[in-house]
């Protein structure tokens, strides 16, 4: 299901908590423990190439919405599973 949503080098557009709108290319999605995950690579004022850990969750009305790994924990395990599995098999030269 959330496969449809997103196909990789997808160009999305989110909204910040500001209300501002914030392009993205998305980089990949994997699914851990039954949770999708997506990195994103904001288009603009990105000197650094960071990317953006994202999960797929449910809101109040049982709609598909993207969030914030809060967690510490959940985000560093989900950080080292995306290094592992999708960035080290990126060619840099």
């Amino acid at each position: 299901m959330a496969d449809e949503l997103f196909d990789a080098q997808e160009v999305i557009i989110l909204t910040d908590e500001s209300g501002n709108e914030v392009q993205f290319e998305v980089i990949a999605s994997l699914e851990v423990d039954g949770t999708l995950y997506y990195a994103l690579m904001p288009l603009e004022n990105n000197e650094n190439g960071d990317c953006v850990l994202l999960k797929l969750e449910k809101d109040e009305n049982g709609e598909d919405i993207l969030s914030t790994i809060d967690d510490d924990d959940e985000y560093e395990r989900i950080a080292d599973i995306f290094d592992d599995e999708v960035f080290s098999e990126i060619d840099y030269d």
